[in-house]
């Protein structure tokens, strides 16, 4: 049986003050579409720049995934920080480090 991946996954902008909640399959190609989409004004990352990787969970199941996304999108901004903080708390840019496993992989 072939094992799947679903991720759920937070951006925020370059200061730190907007969060994004997304989910996807393919998280490396997600966060390259994110950072291709800078300066569309119609998609909120663009809008607000969300491009910066802070968080992000592995999934199995795809509906276990959504129903995270969703959880998720319906906490107050402090418990969305400390989820972060408990894994992240400098809130490093995880990009370039997603990137480079995808690099690695191919």
């Amino acid at each position: 049986m072939k094992h799947h991946n679903y991720f759920v996954y937070i951006l925020t902008n370059k200061n730190k003050t907007v969060l994004y909640i997304g989910v996807t399959n393919n998280l490396e190609r997600r966060i390259y579409e994110h950072e291709s989409n800078s300066g569309n004004n119609y998609k909120f990352t663009s809008k607000y720049n969300c491009i910066n990787l802070i968080y992000h969970e592995r999934f199995g199941n795809i509906n276990q995934a959504i129903e995270r996304e969703t959880e998720l999108k319906k906490w107050r901004r402090e418990k969305k920080n400390d989820l972060i903080n408990a894994v992240n708390p400098n809130w490093d840019f995880l990009n370039e480090e997603i990137k480079e496993r995808f690099f690695e992989k191919v």
